[in-house]
C-alpha cells in the first residue's frame, strides 16, 4: 500500500534550507537542450509546482517517490537511508543566464527496507518580485546514487487570480496536489490565501475535443469554446480557502470576478489517469494505427478487451511478442499523459501523438515560444525534428500544437506500419 511521507512540515519551519544567490554560470533556461521525455527509464521521478500565498512570497512544493531513490545501510543491515539535495533557481524571463535566487534543502529519510515505497513531499519558500514574470528549475540529486534530474516551471508576470495564486490539496490529508488533472468526481480542497473571504466565478465546460491529425495532414486542433455550459459562485473562507465537488466530467475553471478571463482551472479525467487499466480505455489510443475498417470492427465489438487483444496478437504473431509490444505501446500512453496532458488527456494531444508513434525523442530543445524534438542528431539531415509552438490560453499552460509537414509522411507510415507489424523500436 502507497504511504505518503512528509519528511518535513510543508513550511519553513523543519526543512533544512540554505538559501541566497549564486554566482555560478548555468545553462540558460530559455533554450535548453535535454534528454526526451521518458528515453531514461532509470531516471528519478519529480513533481513541482509554485504557489503564490501572498503578493512577494511563494512556495515551491516538491515530491520524490521513494522507489526511485538509493537507500543505502550504514552496517551490514538496516535501517536504510535516502539522502537527496533538492534546489530551485529562478531566472529572469527575459532567458538571463544568472539565476535571480536559489535556495536548496536536504531530503532524508529512512527506511527499514532497501526498496519502500512511499511519496517524499516538501516544499521551500522564496521571496520574489511582485509582478515580474520568471523561471524555476526545480532540481533533485540523489546522493547515494550521484543521480540528478530537473524540471522547469514558467511563471508568468502576476496578476491576482492567476493559476499560481490557488494551490489543490487532499481534502483528507492537507497534503498539496501536484496536478490539476483529477479522477472523476469527489471533493477537493483548494488554498488561496490571496482571496479571503472574496465570491470567485466558476464556469463549468464539458466539450468533446476531437483526435490530432496525422503528422502530415494540413490543420490544427480546433481552439477550446469559451461559452461554458454553465457557472456559478463560491466564497472563500476568511483564511482564502475553499471545498468543490468536482463535477464527473469536463473542466472548471476559476477566476476572482465576472471580468476576468486568467483564472486557475480544474480538469477532470477517467478514474484511473494517467494510467490505462480498463478494456474501454485501451481501445481510443488504437485509432492512430488502425485502418477505419479495423476501428470500426473493434469499437463495436460486445467483448472489447478481447478484440484489443485479438488485434495485438494478429499484429505480432505470437503472444510473448504481443505481450511485449502492448506493454511499450500504452507505457508510451501513461508517459503522454504524465507529461503533455492539457484541457485534454496527454496521449490526445499533438505531443502525445508523436511521443506515442516516434517514441521519446533523442533531444528536446525548449524556448518560451515552443519546443523542438529532434531524433537522431541535431543538425544531420538525416535526422527528425519537429516543432511545436505553444499555444496561449486561459485554462492551461502546457498546450503547444505542431507544424505539420507533408515531408513526415513517408516516417509516419514506416512507424505506424511497424507499430500495426508487432515491431516498436527508438528513433
Amino acid at each position: 500500500m502507497r504511504q505518503t511521507l512528509t519528511p518535513f512540515l510543508l513550511g519553513l519551519a523543519l526543512l533544512a534550507t540554505g538559501c541566497g544567490s549564486s554566482s555560478s554560470t548555468t545553462s540558460a533556461p530559455r533554450d535548453t537542450t535535454t534528454n526526451g521525455y521518458g528515453r531514461d527509464a532509470s531516471q528519478l521521478r519529480l513533481q513541482a509546482r509554485i504557489y503564490h500565498s501572498s503578493a512577494t512570497s511563494s512556495s515551491v512544493y516538491f515530491k520524490l517517490h521513494t522507489e526511485d531513490l538509493l537507500y543505502k545501510s550504514e552496517g551490514g543491515g538496516g535501517p536504510f537511508r535516502a539522502n537527496v539535495l533538492v534546489t530551485y533557481e529562478a531566472y529572469a524571463a527575459n532567458g538571463s543566464k544568472l539565476p535571480l535566487d536559489s535556495a536548496s534543502t536536504y531530503v532524508r529519510d529512512r527506511g527499514d527496507s532497501k526498496d519502500p515505497d512511499k511519496e517524499l513531499i516538501g516544499s521551500m519558500e522564496m521571496k520574489r518580485n511582485a509582478t515580474a514574470a520568471f523561471t524555476l528549475k526545480v532540481t533533485a540529486r540523489d546522493l547515494n546514487r550521484d543521480q540528478e534530474t530537473f524540471v522547469y516551471l514558467r511563471v508568468p508576470e502576476a496578476q491576482l487570480g492567476d493559476r499560481n495564486d490557488f494551490l489543490p490539496v487532499d481534502a483528507r490529508t492537507g497534503l498539496p496536489l501536484f496536478d490539476d488533472h483529477l479522477a472523476q468526481g469527489g471533493p477537493v480542497k483548494v488554498m488561496c490565501e490571496q482571496l479571503p473571504g472574496r465570491t470567485l466565478q466558476l464556469r463549468w465546460y464539458d466539450q468533446q475535443f476531437k483526435l490530432p491529425a496525422p503528422v502530415f495532414t494540413e490543420g490544427t486542433p480546433g481552439p477550446i469554446d469559451l461559452s461554458p455550459d454553465s457557472s456559478y459562485t463560491i466564497t472563500t473562507s476568511d483564511r482564502g480557502s475553499f471545498e468543490l465537488d468536482l463535477p464527473p466530467t469536463g473542466f472548471v475553471h476559476i477566476t476572482p470576478d465576472t471580468s476576468a478571463q486568467r483564472g486557475y482551472t480544474l480538469f477532470v479525467l477517467s478514474s484511473s489517469y494517467p494510467v490505462i487499466r480498463k478494456a474501454t480505455e485501451m481501445l481510443p489510443p488504437l485509432r492512430y494505427i488502425t485502418s477505419m475498417q479495423e476501428w470500426e470492427r473493434i469499437s463495436s465489438a460486445t467483448n472489447k478487451r478481447m478484440a484489443v487483444e485479438k488485434f495485438w496478437l494478429d499484429a505480432a504473431g505470437d503472444r510473448e511478442r504481443a505481450r511485449d509490444a502492448i506493454r511499450a505501446y500504452y507505457g508510451r500512453v501513461e508517459s503522454a499523459n504524465r507529461n503533455f496532458t492539457s484541457h485534454v488527456e496527454g496521449w490526445r494531444t499533438d505531443r502525445g501523438l508523436v511521443h506515442i508513434i516516434f517514441g521519446p525523442p533523442s533531444t528536446v530543445r525548449r524556448t518560451e515560444k515552443g519546443e523542438v524534438w529532434t531524433y537522431g542528431e541535431e543538425n544531420n539531415l538525416m535526422s527528425l525534428s519537429f516543432n511545436f509552438h505553444k499555444r496561449n490560453g486561459d485554462f492551461t499552460d502546457n498546450d503547444y500544437v505542431l507544424d505539420r509537414d507533408p515531408m513526415f509522411k513517408g516516417a509516419w507510415y514506416r512507424n505506424v506500419e511497424s507499430w500495426r507489424n508487432g515491431r516498436f523500436y527508438q528513433n
